[in-house]
């Protein structure tokens, strides 16, 4: 069953007084790199810094943390403010986004779900799983968040499997995994809200967190083809966003992570399984921590191999660098043209749908 995303009334009535001007039909180059990044916001309000890059397109996102807020009414208000920037700017509307997977990883701790992964895949049953994605749904539009960072689709090998031992995962059954992750999915996709399978093409095999360290994955295709099913069953329901790993998968790429890996984004994930909507990476931030380096060289590469939008999650300096360094890039004839055309058209896609 497809996603539907049903359209969502706005929280304030001033936001419903802004009519967004027509997207142009030729966007600057700042247009195109803009809405690839998905940025942090500092503090517990939107910087005048961050409302201006709203409101000039020069952002395409906001990843929303837990420290940016402590109650439902603060939360609003950031996330009524960022929207109403991009539309004064006749910007497309931002993707903003949380982590509620459920569990353990759960931004807005007082929202659903109710039940983790586990628990979930303990019950066993997909009705459950789709009403809570339901009811996760319905409670974070209703706080103005349109996207999930969620759900995790990643298969666990074993025990030592680390998203196992986080309790983020659901089942060590690939065909039960891929139900219940796709239910809950469609749960989302039913309230409006974007869903995000996540970690393409699979964390289950890793035994270290990407976020800690830097992750080499050395299973056979064979071995990894297991966890492809969540996502094959994800690109039959026309999933809006797939999160590409920070781990590097010796079988398709042995020298990139998926997430700057044309191999894995381009050839495996559009290529084999037939996706059509947006990539997106995991924290490029977390990424170059490990491998201590900045974030930018890692972005580039990012936008180099096509992949669509780039999640940083570090300051708002640091993201602001990121955007000057892609836009020296693509000014340069670095990044190719035609792939952050494709990008910002399969974005606008998206977005048309918030």
């Amino acid at each position: 069953m497809p996603f539907r995303f049903a359209a969502a009334a706005l929280t304030t009535a001033s936001l419903l007084s802004i009519a967004p001007a027509p997207a142009a039909a030729a966007p600057s180059l700042k247009h195109l790199i803009g809405q690839k990044l998905v940025v942090s916001m500092d503090g517990h309000t939107p910087s005048a810094s961050l409302l201006d890059r709203a409101r000039r397109g020069r952002i395409g996102g906001v990843l929303i943390h837990g420290w940016n807020f402590s109650s439902a009414s603060q939360l609003e208000s950031i996330t009524v403010k960022l929207q109403q920037a991009a539309a004064e700017g006749g910007q497309p509307p931002l993707l903003i986004a949380v982590d509620q997977e459920g569990g353990q990883v759960k931004t807005v701790p007082w929202v659903p779900p109710t039940l983790s992964p586990p628990q979930m895949g303990d019950l066993g049953s997909s009705d459950t799983a789709r009403t809570q994605g339901r009811k996760t749904g319905k409670e974070l539009l209703g706080l103005g968040i349109n996207g999930d960072f969620a759900p995790v689709a990643d298969l666990p090998a074993s025990t030592f499997s680390f998203m196992y031992q986080q309790g983020r995962t659901w089942s060590f059954g690939s065909r039960k995994t891929s139900r219940l992750a796709n239910a809950f999915a469609l749960g989302l996709g039913d309230r409006g809200v974007l869903a995000t399978m996540k970690h393409f093409p699979g964390l289950g095999l890793a035994t270290r967190n990407t976020d800690d360290y830097v992750v080499h994955i050395d299973a056979t295709k064979s071995q990894l083809a297991p966890g492809l099913r969540p996502y094959r069953h994800a690109v039959a329901n026309a999933v809006p966003l797939v999160m590409l790993s920070n781990a590097i998968y010796k079988a398709y790429d042995p020298s990139h992570a998926a997430g700057w890996s044309r191999a894995i984004g381009r050839k495996l994930l559009r290529g084999k399984l037939g996706f059509q909507g947006v990539t997106i990476t995991d924290s490029l931030d977390g990424a170059a921590a490990t491998r201590g380096i900045p974030t930018n060289p890692l972005a580039l590469k990012a936008a180099k191999a096509g992949t669509d939008m780039l999640l940083l999650t570090g300051s708002e300096a640091s993201s602001r660098s990121v955007f000057r360094t892609l836009l020296d890039a693509a000014k340069a004839g670095q990044i190719p043209q035609d792939r952050l055309t494709a990008s910002y058209d399969r974005i606008a896609v998206l977005k048309a749908g918030l």
